[in-house]
Order: C-alpha cells, then structure tokens, then sequence
C-alpha cells in the first residue's frame, strides 16, 4: 500500500486524527518510558508531541509530509505548547545526530518497506544518544476479536531489524491503537464487527515495542 501523504493531510481526515494523543502513549508517558530530550517520528497532526509538551518534556516532532507539519504547528501554538516540528525524512534524519534521550514512533514503523525499516531504525540510532529509549507503535499480525490491522508486521521482523540496527528490546506486548472510525468507513465496512471504544473507535491491534539503544 501506498499513500500519498501530502494529499492525505490536504484531503482527508487522517484516522490517526483523535484530537488528543493516543491512550497507548499516554501510558508508556506514565510508565516512564519517556525521559530528557524527546524525538516524536512520523508525528501526524502533532497530538501525541503536544501532550508530551503539556506533560514537561522538551519535543521535537517530525513528519515528511508538509501539511501535517504546517496543522501541527497551529495546534501546539493553540495550546501554548512549544513543540520543534519539523519536514524530515526519517530514514535518514539528516542533522539530528546524537540528540534524543527518547523516540516516540506512534504509527509510523508499519508504514515503510522493509528496506526502509532498516534505514529507519539506523538513522534512529545515530539520532540518539547512548542508552535512549525507543518506543514503537505499530500494527501487529494478530486480530481484535478476528478483525486484522491493514498493515500488519511481524515479531520477527520487529526483532530482526532492531537488533540488527543496534537496539535491544526490553518488552514486546501486545496492545491497542485507536482510529477514528467515520474515517476508515471503506475498513469498517468490511469488519463491521470490530471492536469499538466507548466513544466508537476502531481498535486496531498493534505491538508495543520498548527497546534500549546499544
């Protein structure tokens, strides 16, 4: 699958688009999972960097695409929030060597090929400083009560290319990702038996990876 994500932020609503971080981060932020100086990677419309802004922490958040940056920025100066956000392309992330004591990737692993995860996961490595934490949000390859994630992704691939890319996970679990339901109708027309939040949002399956840089 491929997306156009420029179009997509111009065009659409984005399923990711809560309005409010997703309650996965907010308990990797309670579980103190995140500390120091703190990259969000692939950050969308900005919630998750915002509320970890809100929370004390000093963000930089980063997307390729122009018009997610551009929204994001407007929402963080509406909350009186000072969030670095900023165009970038996270296979390479030119310019941000040895920055981050943690990274927030919310959705965004699942999203590239497979030679892309690798470049990924090593630029993330060069970003970061000794012993920073790396939290990944990303589909998984189980179901919610039969209902799949549109792009799964494999423990061994999680595995494999962290490793590989100098990371050593800590924990993988598996947990939950909210979408905003009125914008996948095409998914939920075809699972109309997924698995709704209190506020009838699509729960998706996703692997909660934590991994220490070594």
């Amino acid at each position: 699958m491929t997306l156009n994500f420029d179009d997509l932020y111009t065009t659409s609503t984005v399923p990711w688009d809560l309005g409010e971080p997703q309650p996965a981060v907010v308990a990797l932020e309670r579980a103190g999972r995140i500390s120091g100086t703190v990259l969000d990677v692939g950050c969308g419309l900005g919630n998750n960097a915002i509320y970890l802004a809100q929370r004390g922490y000093q963000v930089t958040a980063i997307d390729a695409a122009t018009p997610a940056i551009e929204q994001a920025r407007r929402r963080a100066a509406a909350h009186s929030v000072n969030v670095d956000f900023t165009v970038a392309d996270a296979t390479t992330l030119t310019g941000f060597d040895s920055r981050f004591d943690t990274v927030l990737d919310s959705a965004l692993y699942h999203c590239l090929t497979t030679e892309q995860r690798t470049m990924y996961i090593a630029a993330l490595h060069r970003a970061t400083k000794p012993n920073a934490l790396l939290n990944i949000l990303c589909f998984s390859d189980e179901t919610i009560d039969g209902t799949p994630a549109p792009l799964p992704v494999s423990q061994t691939n999680i595995r494999d290319t962290l490793t590989t890319g100098g990371w050593a996970i800590t924990d993988l679990t598996s947990g939950k990702l909210l979408a905003a339901t009125d914008s996948i109708r095409e998914f939920a027309a075809q699972h109309p038996n997924a698995a709704t939040d209190d506020h009838g949002r699509t729960l998706m399956p996703i692997w909660i990876v934590q991994a220490k840089r070594m």
